[in-house]
């Protein structure tokens, strides 16, 4: 899995109440691109350190999906 600042990641839900949650990458300290990755999350407004999981994939600025993680 790769990403660059700037990239938006979306992590599903896998309990029925819970909900999805999106977040820009806004630092990848990795120069190829992998995890983990600094996130500013919308729904809190907070950043954090992300280790992404297999409910979670990225989403190019120009909307093409990468693989999920």
């Amino acid at each position: 899995m790769k990403a660059v600042a700037g990239d938006q990641v979306v992590v599903e839900s896998s309990h029925l109440a819970a909900h999805r949650r999106e977040g820009q990458i806004v630092e990848v300290p990795d120069p190829n691109g992998a995890p983990p990755y600094r996130v500013h999350w919308t729904d809190t407004d907070t950043d954090t350190l992300f280790f992404p999981g297999p409910d979670a994939h990225i989403v190019h600025p120009g909307g093409e999906p990468t693989q999920k993680m």
